[in-house]
């Protein structure tokens, strides 16, 4: 393939970084990157705004700070920086070679922001990697960077960190809300559980809740889901049917937290005078998780083959999306839900759900065994007590399993049901547990 991209390009890319004030206000997570110790490929995957790169340049001037490195060893590429549109693996090279122009030296770090719009971008990190020159950290909202295939194919090289928009935990150090031992005793409990309504409320992505304005907190939201739908998948998928696109992602909006059967809606779109096969539908399916932008849950079997016969749960990635939506029905409880898939996933951990004559929200797998039945319902009442304890029974039953919990907003208690003790636990207080 032919270079087009001009050397002058190539050095002022370089050159911005060189010339870039120290990174300021930037929120504290509970990931850190290890620049010093760690040789690996480190790549820091996960939906758009949700702190990647602030993670990697906060490291990266927390080093310099130190004294440990200086601004000339790090070069810092945005692949989404529109100058590099037709940039290929073979202008690495010249890339190179123009920072050393500028700064008469290689750069010790290579920092390669949104990574998945380098082609070929795995075999371009493993050849840098073998030359045991460069520490390397690179970013993408694209979770085929979390699939075994390149785990596999950079294997000894690689290691992935999973960054989501702020889990609670994070959101009361944002706010500066303590939640010790001893807090969630006393009357301050109070402002943990007022926390954690607005946090189901507007979710975790750090400039949403950054700011107070309710007004701006949509817009932001409503950007972020536009940019998933153009840049992440329209355009990097070269989607032809978009109004079936539309309708999937407008579906989930309002939806979520449900199953999501391909057959069922494929009949949806028929009854709205739209085309769509089933084939063309489950793909869709798969480029809205891969963009980060669903959380799919799997009816559990030991069967892979049933398992991908099976209706899927859908969950958003944030629960802030489901105030974009048109819900039809009273919706904490599905919120809850839905910060639950999602903390699952930030754990992750492998999870399914259960369906047959009951339902159970979750089964968590450990190795080849389910280990935990869960439950989540935003109250334990007289009216869905015995729904809730038979399908959690049914799944302990079915699935030979010992431990069964239910998550609610705020009751914290045990029952007895056909002789087994079922937990039940605030979901606020779950989630603070760090795993």
């Amino acid at each position: 393939m032919v270079n087009t991209l001009k050397d002058d390009v190539l050095r002022s890319v370089a050159a911005e970084w060189l010339e870039r004030p120290p990174a300021t206000n930037l929120i504290a997570r509970d990931i850190t990157l290890d620049l010093v110790s760690n040789a690996f490929i480190t790549a820091i995957v996960g939906p758009r705004r949700a702190g990647k790169t602030s993670l990697m340049l906060h490291a990266a001037d927390a080093l310099i700070r130190s004294s440990k490195a200086h601004r000339k060893d790090f070069l810092f590429v945005d692949f989404e920086d529109y100058r590099l549109q037709g940039f290929v693996p073979l202008d690495i090279d010249r890339l190179l070679t123009a920072f050393h122009q500028l700064t008469g030296q290689h750069p010790r770090y290579l920092f390669f922001d949104e990574i998945q719009h380098l082609p070929t971008w795995s075999r371009v990190l493993r050849t840098l990697h073998n030359q045991r020159r460069y520490r390397i950290v690179v970013t993408g909202s694209n979770s085929e960077l979390l699939s075994r295939e390149i785990a596999t194919e950079l294997r000894g090289r690689y290691l992935d960190i999973l960054m989501l928009p702020f889990s609670f935990r994070e959101y009361l150090i944002f706010h500066s809300i303590p939640f010790d031992a001893v807090t969630v005793h006393t009357p301050s409990r109070g402002r943990i559980l007022k926390a954690f309504e607005a946090y189901l409320q507007e979710g975790g992505f750090p400039e949403v809740i950054a700011t107070n304005d309710p007004i701006i907190k949509r817009q932001l939201l409503q950007t972020y889901y536009g940019t998933i739908f153009y840049k992440d998948i329209l355009e990097r998928y070269a989607i032809k049917a978009r109004s079936v696109l539309d309708r999937m992602m407008g579906y989930a909006l309002d939806s979520y937290a449900g199953l999501f059967s391909i057959s069922a809606f494929e009949k949806m779109l028929k009854s709205a005078g739209l085309s769509g096969s089933k084939r063309t539908i489950a793909n869709y399916l798969h480029y809205l998780e891969e963009a980060f932008f669903l959380v799919l849950v799997e009816k559990f079997s030991y069967s892979p083959r049933a398992r991908a016969m099976n209706a899927r749960k859908a969950y958003l990635i944030d629960t802030g999306f489901a105030g974009l939506g048109v819900p039809f029905s009273e919706n904490r409880g599905r919120l809850l839900e839905n910060m639950v898939a999602v903390e699952l996933y930030r754990r992750k951990q492998e999870c399914f759900f259960h369906k047959e004559r009951q339902e159970c929200d979750f089964i968590l797998k450990s190795g080849t065994k389910p280990v935990l039945a869960m439950q989540v319902c935003w109250e334990m009442t007289s009216q869905n007590e015995a729904r809730e304890l038979k399908g959690l029974l049914e799944a302990l039953t079915k699935w030979k399993i010992k431990d069964g919990l239910i998550l609610t907003a705020n009751q914290e208690t045990e029952r007895v049901f056909e002789g087994r003790k079922i937990k039940i636990q605030p979901a606020w207080k779950w989630a603070l547990r760090q795993e």
